[in-house]
């Protein structure tokens, strides 16, 4: 049993933390920036809850972070309230908020400095993969603190590795919503154009998913792609959050991203709709409703 601490108790972070101490039967504390909803939590699942980030993060040997972007995870790292301020020597912070490469850099410097440990773990799976603690980690860090914290992060995951240094997490989880971004808009065309045809849809899904063309998100949002549901899974204000990071990464390393750079906009104006907090999948819509 280790002492953890939990900063941003967020659609992933709330079941991520859970984990942690259910599975991970670990002394957990929280903290959230609204203290509602990390009273919530102690009520379900026991520990403590923080009043700020520092408090949490006092005494812990690891805490873990899962916030909104770069701005928001320096905020509660950095400054008199962040968890920096009174982590102590030895201990790792492990990030799983998406963020850019670079403050995950400049925070394992600032981190060396001090005596801690910092490792980037941006999260794959989504609201369901961290509610049923089955989340695929990928990690940059030194390999002495992945090792110690590997088996902390399992808690919630079903797959673990470290992809290299410090930001090789980051870009690796960039990898991954490129390819998203890629495959749902391929997916969106070929579902408008066999519903244009009359096919029955199911009986497509069906058959192609056995075959090359099949993918998780063929067979878990295909159907509610041709039914124009997109109430639920990861909202497009955070995709477009992902995709910017990876067009700005793409600058720095001279990668082209033109379809990327399209779906981007195909996104901003599904966000133009009312659509910001749809699921990913929803850029159908612009082509079922013209």
């Amino acid at each position: 049993m280790a002492k953890v601490a939990f900063i941003g108790l967020g659609v992933m972070g709330y079941p991520m933390a859970g984990y942690l101490k259910s599975k991970g039967g670990h002394e957990v504390t929280v903290y959230n920036r609204t203290t509602a909803k990390a009273q919530k939590w102690v009520e379900e699942f026991g520990g403590n809850f923080a009043e700020t980030p520092r408090e949490a993060a006092a005494g812990a040997d690891f805490v873990f972070c899962c916030v909104g972007n770069d701005d928001d995870l320096r905020g509660v790292v950095l400054g008199e309230d962040g968890a920096f301020a009174e982590m102590s020597s030895g201990s790792i912070l492990i990030d799983n908020t998406t963020t850019s490469a670079e403050v995950a850099r400049e925070l394992y410097a600032i981190g060396k400095e001090k005596g801690i440990s910092f490792i980037d773990a941006p999260v794959s799976g989504g609201q369901a993969g961290a509610e049923n603690g089955v989340l695929t980690v990928m990690c940059g860090g030194d390999a002495d603190s992945y090792a110690k914290a590997e088996p902390q992060i399992m808690a919630f995951a079903r797959a673990c590795r470290r992809m290299g240094d410090i930001g090789a997490g980051q870009t690796t989880k960039m990898v991954n919503q490129i390819c998203i971004a890629g495959l749902l808009q391929g997916l969106a065309e070929g579902m408008n154009f066999g519903s244009k045809a009359g096919l029955d849809m199911d009986a497509v899904i069906d058959v192609i998913s056995k075959g090359a063309a099949g993918s998780w998100q063929m067979e878990n949002r295909g159907s509610t792609m041709c039914k124009g549901e997109f109430d639920f899974g990861f909202a497009i204000d955070w995709m477009r959050k992902d995709l910017g990071i990876c067009l700005a990464e793409a600058k720095n390393n001279g990668a082209r991203l033109p379809v990327t750079a399209m779906i981007d906009q195909f996104y901003a104006q599904v966000q133009a709709r009312g659509g910001s907090r749809w699921d990913t999948s929803s850029l159908m819509h612009l082509l079922a409703n013209d």
